[in-house]
């Protein structure tokens, strides 16, 4: 024990806190939880830095993935609406082929084909 003057200062013990009522136990989740909760919350006003850069990180990444989700949503919507259509216009197409008698029984002209090489250069002049 220093004495007062001596050049030493006496330091107290620190007091650690209780344990909650159940968490030593291993009976309370919710003990648990809370005492996980106070362990998160302190070290985050410990190393505010740490957090913040874990929520811009994590927090851009999920801002990115929400609007990829909603981006994906709405192209499915677009496809289905397109399926639909498709799916009527061929039904209308059978429909009309299948008819006898139907003297408006045109076909499409044939599509030109390209060669095997790709469509042909255009000749460059000299």
């Amino acid at each position: 024990m220093a004495a007062a003057g001596d050049g030493q200062t006496q330091t107290q013990p620190q007091q650690e806190p209780e344990p909650v009522a159940g968490a030593a136990t291993g009976g309370g989740v919710v003990a648990k939880l809370e005492e996980e909760w106070r362990k998160a919350k302190e070290h985050a006003q410990t190393y505010p830095y740490v957090w913040s850069s874990y929520i811009l990180v994590y927090g851009g990444l999920g801002a990115y993935l929400a609007w990829r989700w909603r981006k994906l949503r709405r192209t499915e919507d677009r496809v289905r609406v397109l399926q639909d259509r498709l799916r009527k216009l061929s039904a209308a197409e059978e429909s009309q082929v299948s008819a006898p008698g139907s003297a408006s029984t045109a076909s499409t002209p044939p599509r030109p084909q390209q060669s095997a090489s790709g469509p042909g250069k255009p000749a460059s002049s000299p």
